[in-house]
């Protein structure tokens, strides 16, 4: 059986060399990937989003204000109007994400102390720009609020120490665990491109068993007098598994070495990567088995792969879903990784922590054998080549 898996290895290995679409989907996708997700969140979160103040005011104070919104690293003031209308027009039109508004006679009524209404409008249609703006002008108008109450109390003859109590009776301190610069490239990045190898790894495993049976030449890769599949399945998976994980060892210098992304455990990384990779494997030749047509496979391993992506939970949590799609959820190797990655790079947490979803993973090498039967007759009753 060794002779038997090293020769088809050495012949995979030959049609690996010469097929240009195997190193299309090993290298060249996820290089591609990591140049385009890097280059365009290298920094991190969205700055200088641009936004409309209206100031009917126009006071020393409401300029202030505007001044105060503007030095946000988040947000700028690219235009000032003098009638919402026009900003609002502004806003439907895409030219910004956001309008501030400060109502006229602001300065008056807060000394007199009339509580006046400031109030701002975001564009979530972008979601991640409309919710960092409507948190930047929050933050604003909050301390606005504090500013009133500490220039009355002043007035009164308080002192700074009882104003701030009242300001803040309670201190925050806020200490984000695992991303403490708040990088969206950081969480995003690592499972986006693990997502895009997944997907090319089951692509190229149904590719490379479907497009025996389109060529007929079946009978060059099963062993002759041999009943087993699984000496043939491995020869072939091998030479895929290697270049494989040298294109995941790529990924990973990309985003631990070059882009200096937070990783603790990266030998347990390291073995989440290559589980991965031969789950998704695992995956692959279930789908050919399902479908032995090399059309309808692809097309499953298609649909599956861009499924993983929203089913994950790195953008939607999993535990706010309803409870089918919670269940289904782990059925995706890339939602397995994903908890690893969040135990072992960001959280420090022990490998005992994380020992079910190595395990969940090493438990997709069992999905072939669902479908290996159908598989082998199809094969095997498939005209071929002599």
């Amino acid at each position: 059986m060794t002779n038997t898996i090293f020769n088809i290895a050495a012949r995979e290995t030959g049609r690996l060399l010469k097929g240009r679409i195997y190193w299309f989907c090993i290298f060249l996708v996820p290089c591609i990937s990591c140049l385009f997700f890097l280059t365009m969140m290298h920094e991190g979160l969205p700055t200088d989003l641009p936004i409309a103040v209206v100031d009917l005011d126009n006071t020393a104070a409401s300029r202030n204000l505007s001044r105060q919104l503007n030095a946000f690293e988040g947000t700028q003031i690219v235009a000032q109007y003098n009638d919402f209308s026009q900003a609002q027009t502004e806003m439907q039109q895409g030219h910004i994400y956001g309008i501030f508004y400060i109502p006229r006679n602001f300065t008056q009524e807060t000394v007199a102390g009339k509580r006046p209404v400031l109030s701002f409008y975001t564009n979530n249609t972008y979601l991640i720009a409309g919710s960092l703006l409507f948190k930047d002008m929050k933050t604003v108008a909050t301390l606005a609020t504090g500013a009133v109450v500490l220039q009355t109390g002043r007035a009164r003859g308080q002192r700074d120490e009882q104003l701030i109590a009242a300001v803040q009776p309670i201190a925050i301190e806020t200490h984000p665990v695992g991303n403490p610069w708040l990088n969206y490239s950081v969480y995003l990045s690592n499972i986006i491109l693990l997502g895009i190898l997944t997907l090319m790894i089951m692509c190229v495993t149904v590719y490379s068993i479907g497009i025996e049976v389109k060529e007929k030449t079946i009978g060059e890769w099963l062993p002759s007098g041999n009943a087993s599949i699984l000496p043939a399945l491995a020869g072939k998976l091998i030479p895929q598994t290697i270049l494989f994980f040298i294109a995941g060892i790529g990924i990973f210098f990309s985003l631990y070495i070059f882009m200096h992304f937070p990783v603790h455990h990266i030998v347990n990384m390291l073995g989440a990567l290559l589980l991965f990779i031969v789950a998704s494997q695992a995956l692959g030749v279930f789908m050919i088995g399902c479908f032995p047509t090399l059309r309808l496979a692809l097309s499953f391993a298609c649909l599956f792969g861009m499924f993983a992506f929203s089913i994950t939970g790195f953008t939607f949590p999993v535990d706010a879903m309803y409870p089918p799609l919670q269940a289904l959820s782990h059925l995706f190797p890339l939602r397995h990784y994903f908890l690893i990655y969040v135990d072992q790079a960001l959280n420090e947490r022990s490998f005992a922590c994380s020992l079910p979803h190595y395990a969940a993973l090493l438990a997709f090498l069992a999905a072939p054998l669902i479908t290996l039967h159908h598989l082998t007759w199809s094969l095997k009753n498939v005209p071929y080549k002599r």
